[in-house]
């Protein structure tokens, strides 16, 4: 049996390097998103300031949620943008919902 050719052995680990970094990029693209997944469970719906539950409420079709701790009042993408375009009555009364009591 003849012996590879030094361009064949070199042919051959290119392809064996290539074979493993596509294997090792799709083992780490596969922890990112794992990763990505074990954060949004671990603080979902939780307060970014201080990270007690968010109870949701819903208000003329806008989702808002407030803080059950410290009460702050946080908006999803495109909210503030729907918020903004409510009346001033609306507005007033949207604001009300969120008045603090006593």
């Amino acid at each position: 049996m003849k012996k590879p050719s030094e361009k064949e052995e070199e042919y051959f680990a290119r392809l064996e390097f290539e074979k493993r970094k596509q294997a090792e990029e799709e083992k780490q693209k596969r922890l990112a998103e794992e990763e990505k997944k074990r954060l949004k469970a671990l603080h979902y719906m939780k307060c970014p300031k201080c990270g007690m539950e968010l109870i949701e409420i819903d208000y003329k079709n806008l989702k808002v949620d407030k803080c059950s701790g410290c009460e702050g009042i946080w908006l999803d993408s495109g909210e503030f943008e729907a918020i903004s375009k409510l009346e001033k009555s609306s507005l007033d009364k949207l604001f009300g919902v969120f008045k603090r009591r006593g």
